[in-house]
């Protein structure tokens, strides 16, 4: 890798980490289409690790209460007016899908699933699919009303993010929309989400990482690619939540099935 690759595909992954249009496709999509060598498994472990830190210094106060909420609930009677205890755990529950869908396809996703066909494939289905959801949502329902049934729907749906193109940030507001929350609110709990299966992800990743004993130079280069994508990401976070409070996610529908339709007129 170059320099000037470390921080392009910085900037990549987080502008595209929580912006529903699939930060895994464009890192695999953008050195291809640029005749890059693939920057390997090592920088996009260093990359999803900025954007973790970027989603857990923006909802800082909500992690804590959410931390405090959750030991009250090992107490008797703890669950009680307690609604960070209810959140935490729900967040908790929604993890469980992706987590073991993990355990069991992680060979299948890092080989047949980086195909540009299956990208573009997701990116046009769940790019209509995150259309009719703002289309034809409810978009009444505020976080403080998330059942554990809701919950299981989201983390559920969250398990095709594993496919790139897919977008969790995507098809987790997707789900939301169709379950009736508004697009704030459908936001904040996609972009929490990110944070238990993140740090789930960085852990297994980092395991592997160090098996691979990067090089001096490596380190560098992962540690640059890390602080641009941390940065971005912060930024974008804080755009996109003040953005959903009077528009829709209509253009990043429309821009994902442009992306679909763009790589099979590539590929084919």
């Amino acid at each position: 890798m170059e320099w000037l690759h470390s921080i392009i595909l910085g900037i990549v992954q987080g502008i595209t980490e929580f912006l529903p249009i699939s930060s895994s496709a464009h890192l695999i999509l953008v050195p291809r289409l640029l005749g890059w060598p693939d920057q390997g498994l090592m920088f996009d472990i260093a990359a999803n690790t900025g954007s973790l830190i970027a989603v857990l210094v923006y909802f800082r106060q909500d992690v804590v209460r959410l931390t405090m909420g959750f030991v009250r609930t090992l107490r008797p009677g703890g669950f009680a007016n307690n609604p960070e205890g209810h959140l935490a755990w729900a967040l908790g529950w929604a993890t469980i899908p992706i987590g073991l869908a993990g355990l069991l396809f992680k060979h299948h996703v890092e080989t047949l699933a980086r195909n540009p066909l299956v990208i573009g494939s997701t990116a046009l289905f769940f790019g209509a699919l995150l259309w009719w959801a703002d289309r034809s949502g409810i978009r009444k329902r505020g976080i403080d009303q998330l059942s554990w049934r809701d919950a299981l729907i989201i983390g559920t749906a969250q398990m095709f993010a594993l496919i790139p193109g897919t977008s969790r940030s995507g098809v987790t507001m997707t789900a939301a929309l169709f379950s009736g929350f508004t697009r704030e609110a459908s936001a904040r709990f996609s972009f929490l989400m990110a944070i238990p299966v993140g740090v789930l992800a960085a852990g297994l990743e980092f395991r592997e990482l160090f098996h691979l004993s990067p090089s001096f130079s490596e380190w560098l280069f992962m540690g640059l690619g890390l602080a641009v994508s941390g940065i971005s990401a912060f930024g974008v976070i804080y755009w996109l939540m003040a953005w959903l409070r009077h528009q829709s996610l209509v253009p990043f529908a429309i821009y994902r099935i442009i992306l679909g339709l763009v790589i099979f007129a590539l590929v084919l």
